[in-house]
Parts: structure tokens; C-alpha cells; sequence
């Protein structure tokens, strides 16, 4: 059984060999290489080869495009600022503005950085189909909102004129679609959906106006073929009856959230990853304690379950304790 096999196993309620492993690397995986952030944000080459690398060195079941969350704001007209050691930054479009004007219409073709990604599905496929599943990654229409708006803003424009903001989080959620499609298109089979405001929203104001664009998105990628991934960071724990409706297929869960009451509410349909803490647990930790923490997740869940961290693998974890996290455990009937 190939990664790409027991990714699908796991995802099809089928039983695998071992557990699939689905962790989450950035500039960990750019300096594996020798490498740094600009230009793993900058070349998809780069990109697809720091993943590929990592696969196979430690061991996992996926491949991915989740890099940074400026690449629709580039789509949108945003100047971007590379850095070596952080993810790109892009000037907050709508920050002293409300006027949608000077957002651009998104072309997922003609934005650089959004082809980009595009270019990494495709080369993913051209020499990976089959062999490991092939994550693609687009920002959810809350944090996309808040990227163009600024944190500060949407909050305010939660309370002050939702009518604006649900505007702005339509057109944010067609640029979703738009990217994801390329994406599935280009060989995506699970595309990841980041909107991680959402943990700081209250449950009434998230199942109003941003659950229902979720729901949208989340039907328009299953009907390109593909599986959704629900990624928000912090704790969801007040929003996990809301989510249990969305229909997704997996969701990352964030070390603070009870991941029992996770599959309590969301039931046996949906994959769980998580949740151990990147820093104290994976970074800190010992190879042994990752090892025990992550077989006791694996009995409180049951299936589906992946093996991940609750958010990205930091720069410095030390090479064993990611070994540590990419070990083998056993599946359970």
C-alpha cells in the first residue's frame, strides 16, 4: 500500500496498513532543503521540492501547496514583501478604504503568485499521480476578508455594517472557488480550506454570515471531485455543532480544543488530524512522549484519524522528533 492508497483508504472508510501522517511544514521544509521562505514562496519548484524531499526522508501521505495566505491577495492587486525566515506580507488593500473598486477581479491565471501554485498541482501530479495525495490550498472568505481589511477593521465592520463585509466576503469566496478549481484542475484531490478568524468570532455571528459562504465553498469543491480540509486555527471548540453541518471531510484540530468532543459532534464521516501543540508537544517534546501522545489521541478518536500537529511543524524542531511524529501507528479495526 503507496501513501497515495492509504490516504484514500482512510478517506473512503477503508481499512489501511498504518495510520496516514499529514503534517504541516513550511519553512521547516524550505530550510530541510537548504533553502529559505523566499524562495520556497516564490518558486513552485522550490515548493514541490522541499515537499517531496520531506515525504520521503520522514514518511507521509500527502503533498501540499499550503505555503502562505497572500497569494489571493496578490490576485486582488496586493504588493507583496518577501522575507527569509517568515511568510511573504501584502499590503492591506482595504485598510483606509471601503471602496471594493480597488480590488482587481481575480484570474487565478494571470495573478504570478496564485499561477504559481497552480504550477506546483501540476507538477505534483506529473510526478507524484498516485503516489501521494496532492493537497492544494485556498483562504476562506472570513480570513481573506480580514487579510484585505485588516483584523482591526472586520471586526468593526462585523458590528458596524455587516451588509459591507458580507459584500466583501462574496466576492472573497468566488476567488476561492476560482483558485480552487484551477487547482483541482491542475491535480489537487483535497483542497484546504484556512480561515482561521473564525476561532475569534462568537457562535451566533459565524453561523449567520460566514458558515453559510463555507457551506458554498465547501459543495463547490466536492463537485470538482475533490475532498475538503477545514483548517482554523485556535480553539473551535464553541463552533463545532455549526461545523458538524458544513459537510467537510477533515479538519485540522488546534491543540487547546477537546479532540473527543471533536469526534462527539462531528461524527465517524469526518477524518480528524491533530492536535498535539507544535511548539510544547512537537518542537519540545521528546520522541517518546510524541509518540505515547499520539496513541492516546488515536484511541480517543478512532477512525478516520491522520496523524498532524495542530497547526505547522516549527523551524527548529529537531529532525527525531519529527521521525518521532512520522512512525508508524498501527490502525485499528
Amino acid at each position: 500500500m503507496n501513501s497515495y492508497e492509504r490516504y484514500m483508504n482512510v478517506m473512503n472508510n477503508k481499512p489501511v496498513d498504518f495510520i496516514p501522517r499529514v503534517p504541516i511544514l513550511m519553512l521547516f521544509a524550505a530550510e530541510y532543503i537548504n533553502s529559505d521562505y523566499e524562495f520556497l514562496s516564490k518558486d513552485f519548484n522550490v515548493l514541490v521540492e522541499a515537499n517531496r524531499k520531506c515525504a520521503e526522508d520522514f514518511g507521509f501521505e500527502q503533498l501540499s501547496c499550503i505555503c502562505d495566505s497572500a497569494r489571493e491577495m496578490h490576485g486582488f492587486g496586493a504588493e507583496v514583501q518577501y522575507h527569509k525566515n517568515l511568510p511573504p506580507t501584502a499590503h492591506r488593500i482595504l485598510e483606509d478604504s471601503k471602496d471594493l473598486s480597488q480590488l482587481k477581479k481575480v484570474d487565478p491565471y494571470k495573478s504570478e503568485r496564485m499561477f504559481d501554485i497552480i504550477n506546483a498541482c501540476g507538477l505534483y501530479k506529473k510526478k507524484f499521480y498516485k503516489e501521494y495525495s496532492i493537497l492544494g490550498w485556498v483562504e476562506g472568505p472570513a480570513c481573506l476578508a480580514a487579510e484585505l481589511r485588516g483584523m482591526c477593521n472586520y471586526m468593526m465592520d462585523t458590528f458596524d455594517d455587516e451588509a459591507y463585509i458580507c459584500n466583501l466576503m462574496d466576492i472573497c469566496l468566488k476567488a476561492a472557488i476560482d483558485f480552487a478549481r484551477a487547482q483541482c484542475k491542475a491535480g489537487c484531490d483535497t483542497i484546504g480550506v484556512g480561515d482561521a478568524v473564525v476561532s475569534q468570532l462568537s457562535p451566533d455571528l459565524y453561523e449567520r454570515i460566514i458558515l453559510p459562504r463555507e457551506k458554498i465553498l465547501t459543495n463547490a469543491i466536492h463537485d470538482m471531485g475533490a475532498y475538503v480540509k477545514l483548517h482554523i486555527c485556535g480553539n473551535i471548540t464553541n463552533h463545532l455543532d455549526a461545523i458538524s453541518s458544513l459537510g467537510i471531510d477533515i479538519i485540522d484540530i488546534d491543540h487547546m480544543v477537546d479532540i473527543k468532543r471533536v469526534r462527539d459532534k462531528l461524527g465517524s464521516k469526518v477524518a480528524i488530524t491533530g492536535n498535539l501543540d507544535p511548539v510544547a508537544d512537537i518542537m519540545n517534546g521528546t520522541p517518546q512522549k510524541i509518540r505515547d501522545s499520539f496513541k492516546r489521541i488515536y484511541d480517543l478518536v478512532g477512525n478516520p484519524y491522520m496523524v498532524n500537529a495542530g497547526c505547522e511543524i516549527p523551524s527548529g524542531t529537531p529532525i527525531e522528533n519529527l521521525r518521532a511524529l512520522c512512525k508508524p501507528i498501527e490502525y485499528q479495526k
